[in-house]
């Protein structure tokens, strides 16, 4: 069974019971529905995060996050308490002069997500950027059997 697990900060992991009085006032919810609304264009949905696969074998995880259009520059890599941490940060800036205009445009953004590594040798930990997918390979720990023998009774 796997054991890398995703972090998740919103809600603290609380399940909230639907129909609630309290849904009325929750106001993660009103603004993710907001957005989510057929008003808005698709980009407004799941803003943020990442889409990711995990997969194991009896050595290792690998974890592929689906990044299109992000360099490899652009990406931070972190591990830090048993925390494997990948963060993007995208600035897009155009410019378009003509004759009697000037046409600016900047667009900001970024996506963050966390796991638990607790069982992973975090300094082998490898990276490969290619094709709008970048791969970690995630090394296990090896499993430490409890020590002991049989006493033969005399």
């Amino acid at each position: 069974m796997s054991s890398l697990i995703p972090f998740e900060r919103k809600n603290n992991g609380v399940q909230r019971k639907n129909g609630s009085l309290f849904d009325l006032f929750d106001m993660d919810r009103v603004f993710e529905n907001f957005f989510n609304d057929t008003v808005f264009p698709s980009h407004f949905n799941n803003s943020g995060q990442m889409r990711v696969d995990i997969s194991e074998n009896d050595r290792e995880y690998i974890l592929e996050a689906e990044l299109p259009g992000v360099k490899k520059d652009e990406i931070n890599l972190e591990v830090h308490d048993d925390r494997l941490t990948i963060s993007v940060k995208k600035d897009e800036k155009a410019e378009e002069k003509k004759d009697n205009y000037l046409r600016r445009e900047r667009r900001t953004s970024s996506m963050v997500r966390s796991f638990s590594i607790e069982n992973i040798i975090s300094d082998k930990i490898t990276a490969k950027h290619e094709n709008g997918i970048l791969t970690l390979i995630l090394p296990k720990k090896e499993e430490t059997k409890p020590k002991g023998r049989k006493i033969d009774i005399s």
